[in-house]
């Protein structure tokens, strides 16, 4: 990757935390923990690999994109409205009654969102069908995912996985957003699905191991997906919960839990000197 093209992913990433902040705070709910624990998967999906038009948001040759643990709506909302398919100025109506912009994805409503989730487990089970519909009308487009770590003590992310593999599905791959909590706290606590790279290599898929905050090593794992052949990739993306803000960060309170006006100030104001650092605005 290009050292100006980094430069430039970072920044975006940067903004997508803010608009994540901004919208959270606005809505008085949601869940902004694992959505800035993702934001730098989707800043590099979205920004540098996949293949979307924001003017034909349903053209049959894209790539698509699930957002599997859907709570993390605020990070695809964020992504989306700074990629174009719709005004940031949108981001401030979120969970309102009367916007299209609900508290989970909906492809009926919102431009670019491929697939409506909420109910873990189903997101990606819905991946599964839309990678063996590429292949069987043998189209080129990819298919991403992001899953939770949490998402993942659900029985039918197997199953999904399962058949994945069965029918070698390797325009799949799959992001677990492996941040170590969920809303009860620590996964291996709650209900402990670990451990998954060996659990997701028994159930023979090519497993890829990274800094899931590190927008160089999730490049490079897009790159080593496309280039495998006869499976589907699980790249198991060790994050930080809460990442970019620091009071946010390693901790599970912030799930589910909004802003309230001091914090959402010291959140923004933080993300304001990162990006200043990065010589941007």
């Amino acid at each position: 990757m290009e050292k100006q093209q980094l430069l430039e992913l970072k920044k975006t990433a940067v903004r997508i935390r803010r608009h994540i902040i901004d919208a959270v705070y606005h809505a008085g709910s949601g869940h902004p923990g694992g959505s800035l624990s993702c934001t730098d998967i989707l800043t590099v999906l979205y920004f540098k690999h996949m293949n979307v038009n924001i003017n034909d948001p349903n053209d049959l040759d894209r790539d698509r994109f699930v957002m599997s643990k859907g709570h993390c709506a605020p990070a695809l909302y964020a992504t989306l409205a700074e990629k174009g398919f719709f005004s940031t100025e949108e981001l401030k109506n979120l969970r309102k009654i009367d916007s299209f912009l609900q508290g989970h994805p909906s492809m009926k409503d919102v431009p670019g969102v491929d697939m409506s989730t909420g109910s873990l487990g189903q997101g990606i089970s819905a991946s599964v069908g839309m990678a063996l519909a590429g292949k069987l009308d043998k189209k080129d487009y990819r298919v991403y995912v992001i899953i939770g770590d949490g998402e993942c003590q659900e029985g039918q992310v197997w199953e999904a996985l399962m058949a994945a593999a069965h029918y070698k599905l390797d325009n799949l791959t799959v992001f677990l957003d492996h941040n170590g909590l969920q809303i009860d706290g620590k996964i291996t606590e709650v209900m402990s699905p670990e451990c998954l790279p060996s659990k997701f290599r028994a159930f023979n898929w090519n497993v890829i191991e990274i800094d899931g905050n590190d927008l160089i090593a999730i490049d490079d794992a897009v790159e080593k997906a496309k280039a495998t052949k006869g499976m589907p990739t699980m790249v198991v993306a060790n994050t930080v919960k809460g990442k970019g803000v620091s009071f946010m960060e390693g901790e599970y309170g912030w799930h589910g839990k909004a802003p309230n006006k001091e914090e959402r100030d010291k959140a923004i104001s933080e993300l304001d000197k990162a990006m200043e650092l990065l010589g941007g605005e």
